[in-house]
C-alpha cells in the first residue's frame, strides 16, 4: 500500500514536468518559426535576384574574355585579356568617357542645387505649395522614351519650338539642326536629363528639410546668423546624410544614361560617334555589331568605374562629417 500510494502522489509531478517540458519545445519552435519566416518569404525574390542579376554579372565577366558569338554552331574563341585592352586604345571609348564625365559634371550638380532651391522654396507657408511640389516631381514618373521624344520634336530643325523662338530674337528665318550636331545634341541631352531629373533630388531634399531641427535653425538666428550662414552650418550638414544619397545615385545613373542619348540622336550616336556615350556605344557593339566579348568588357570596366566612383564619394562625404 505505501509504495502504491507513494506512485500516486508522484505521478501530478511527472504529469507537470512533461507538460512543462512540451510548453518549452513549443515556444521553441514558435520562436523558430517567427526567426526562419522573414528568410523563407525572402527567398523567392532572393532566388530571382540571383538568376537575372548576379548571375547575369559573372556570365558577362566570364563572356568578356572570347570572342563570343550568339549564333548556334558558331566558335567561341577565347581571347584572354585582349577585349579589354583594346578598349584603351579605342578612340570612341575616349569620346564616350568623355562625353559621360561632362554629362556627370553638368548634370548632378544642377538637379542637386535646383532641387534644394525648390525644396526650400515649396514650403508649407507658400500659397499652392501642394500644386507646385506636384508640378515639380510629374517630370520623374514621365517615361524617358516619351519625354526624349517631346524634346526632340521642340528642338526639330524642321518647325521646331526651339528654332522659332531663335527665329524670333535674331529677325530672320534660322534653322539649327539641333540633333544633328554634336554640342547643341548634346545641350538638348543635359536640358532634358535636368528638367526631368530635378523632381527627385527635389522629393528627397523636401523629406531632409523636414528632419531638420527648427530649434537649432532658429537658436542660430537670434544669434545674429544671416541666412546663408544659417544653410552653412546648421541646414546643411543636418541635410548631409540625404545629400550622400542623391549624389551617389546620381552618378550612377547618370553614368548609366542611355535612352535619352539613344532617342535624341536616333541611335546612331552621331554625327561621327561625337554623342556617344558608354551605354549606347556598349549596346551598339553587342546588337549593332555582334561583338558580344567586347560588349562584356565595356560592362565590365563600367561596373568597376561606378564601384570605384561610389567608394570615393561616401569616403570623402564621411570625412567630412568628422
Amino acid at each position: 500500500m505505501s509504495l502504491s500510494g507513494t506512485l500516486v502522489e508522484r505521478r501530478p509531478a511527472a504529469v507537470t514536468l512533461g507538460a512543462a517540458s512540451r510548453q518549452v519545445r513549443g515556444r521553441r519552435r514558435a520562436r523558430a518559426r517567427a526567426v526562419a519566416t522573414p528568410y523563407l518569404l525572402l527567398v523567392p525574390a532572393l532566388l530571382v535576384y540571383c538568376l537575372f542579376t548576379v548571375y547575369p554579372v559573372f556570365r558577362q565577366f566570364e563572356i568578356s574574355f572570347f570572342n563570343w558569338h550568339i549564333f548556334p554552331g558558331a566558335s567561341n574563341p577565347f581571347v584572354g585579356w585582349s577585349n579589354y585592352t583594346k578598349i584603351f586604345h579605342d578612340p570612341i571609348v575616349e569620346t564616350a568617357a568623355r562625353n559621360v564625365l561632362l554629362y556627370v559634371v553638368l548634370t548632378v550638380p544642377a538637379q542637386m542645387a535646383i532641387g534644394l532651391f525648390a525644396a526650400a522654396v515649396l514650403t508649407d507657408r507658400l500659397p499652392g505649395s501642394t500644386f507646385w511640389r506636384a508640378a515639380v516631381y510629374i517630370p520623374v514618373v514621365t517615361s524617358y522614351v516619351v519625354v526624349s521624344w517631346v524634346f526632340s520634336y521642340i528642338f526639330s530643325s524642321q518647325g521646331g519650338i526651339g528654332n522659332a523662338v531663335v527665329s524670333f530674337f535674331a529677325g530672320h528665318t534660322v534653322n539649327i539642326a539641333w540633333t544633328a550636331q554634336t554640342w547643341t545634341a548634346m545641350g538638348v541631352i543635359w536640358m532634358l536629363t535636368v528638367w526631368k531629373g530635378v523632381g527627385w533630388s527635389f522629393i528627397i531634399f523636401l523629406a531632409a528639410l523636414d528632419s531638420v531641427p527648427r530649434d537649432l535653425m532658429e537658436s542660430a538666428r537670434m544669434d545674429g546668423a544671416s541666412e546663408p550662414r544659417v544653410w552653412r552650418h546648421v541646414v546643411i550638414p543636418s541635410m548631409r546624410a540625404a545629400i550622400t544619397f542623391v549624389l551617389v545615385l546620381l552618378v550612377i545613373g547618370a553614368m548609366q544614361a542611355f535612352t535619352q542619348f539613344w532617342e535624341i540622336t536616333k541611335g546612331l550616336g552621331g554625327p561621327y560617334n561625337s554623342t556617344q556615350n558608354f551605354m549606347t556605344y556598349m549596346y551598339q557593339q553587342a546588337f549593332s555589331f555582334f561583338n558580344f566579348g567586347y560588349a562584356a568588357a565595356l560592362a565590365s570596366l563600367l561596373a568597376l568605374v561606378l564601384f570605384g566612383f561610389s567608394w570615393a564619394e561616401i569616403r570623402v562625404l564621411r570625412q567630412q562629417e568628422v
